[in-house]
């Protein structure tokens, strides 16, 4: 298993740099979800320039990089919360400084695009990061929106979390296998199948992938997934978790459902796989993930359960 580092627990009152790797936001957005982080208890903070824009982005790729950077160098800054995703995590990747990273590992939390980053960080530094709602996107919306109790143990325990509680979890393959454990990986499909091929192609071996996305028609998901299997993503994998791969469907009258197609194209790899866990993007309150710790996977019943602590 990859060495990993964990970063340090978040208290309450703590501080909370929050950024904008990707896609610009609304100022609206960002004031609410500022304000849902002080009733979760801990103080925020944000560089003045995270409204710029740049076409599709919170301003120029130099901008992003030194905000994200500025936060992992600040030492007041116990936790680093993305704003939303979109697009543009990737584009700030040569921009980076690996040495204030190294030096300064924090809590980092996001999901979409947002995944480019924590396989960034997974890959060049063994960063145990976050799968998690985002501040201006599910905690803006307020408590309703996102799971404050996954959220909160993920980053303020120093006990492991135990199982997760998934209302939607349901097994495609391998109902009657035995449980499976490994390190929990992944993210946005979408994401992932971007980075194959560069140097921060996510090493899935022994783990237990978790892939999610959203309004990707079920023909992309497919050939996604498909690249992937001929890629060899899949060859040493113990087990694979969709998400709820929201809003993936045409139409609702196609003659079959998305888990049809996760089925079909993971029907030949001899391994548990399951669809339904609500994290990422999801309707129904977007649980946090630890990515990068130990897991045990049961289709049995069907439950995934983090076996170590995420932070120190």
């Amino acid at each position: 298993m990859k060495r990993i580092v964990k970063p340090g627990a978040l208290c309450r009152g703590d501080l909370i740099a929050v950024v904008a790797p990707a896609s610009n936001i609304k100022a609206d957005r960002l004031a609410r979800g500022v304000a849902e982080i002080a009733r979760l208890g801990f103080r925020s903070r944000y560089d003045p320039q995270i409204l710029s824009k740049d076409r599709y982005t919170a301003g120029s790729d130099e901008r992003r990089a030194r905000e994200l950077i500025e936060a992992f160098e600040d030492h007041e800054v116990k936790a680093i919360w993305a704003a939303r995703g979109g697009y543009g995590s990737m584009r700030i990747f040569d921009f980076l400084d690996d040495s204030s990273i190294r030096k300064n590992p924090k809590i980092f939390i996001g999901y979409s695009d947002i995944t480019a980053l924590h396989l960034y960080l997974h890959k060049r530094f063994g960063l145990v990061t976050f799968h998690g709602p985002m501040v201006a996107k599910d905690i803006e919306a307020g408590a309703d929106h996102f799971d404050e109790d996954t959220l909160m143990r993920a980053v303020t325990s120093l006990e492991p979390m135990g199982r997760i509680h998934s209302r939607g979890l349901q097994v495609l393959h391998g109902s009657d296998s035995a449980p499976v454990s490994g390190p929990l990986l992944g993210g946005c499909l979408t994401l992932i199948n971007s980075l194959l091929a560069t140097p921060y192609e996510l090493d899935t071996r022994a783990s237990i992938l978790f892939l999610e996305d959203t309004q990707a028609r079920p023909f992309a998901i497919d050939r996604m997934l498909t690249q992937l299997k001929l890629a060899g993503t899949f060859e040493h994998v113990r087990a694979i978790i969709f998400g709820e791969m929201t809003e993936c469907l045409q139409t609702a009258d196609q003659g079959y459902e998305i888990e049809d197609v996760l089925a079909s194209c993971t029907a030949d790899l001899g391994i548990p796989v399951a669809w339904g866990l609500e994290s990422g993007h999801s309707p129904r309150g977007n649980l946090t993930l630890p990515l990068g710790v130990r897991a045990t996977f049961d289709p049995s019943f069907p439950a995934l359960q983090i076996d170590e602590a995420a932070v120190v």
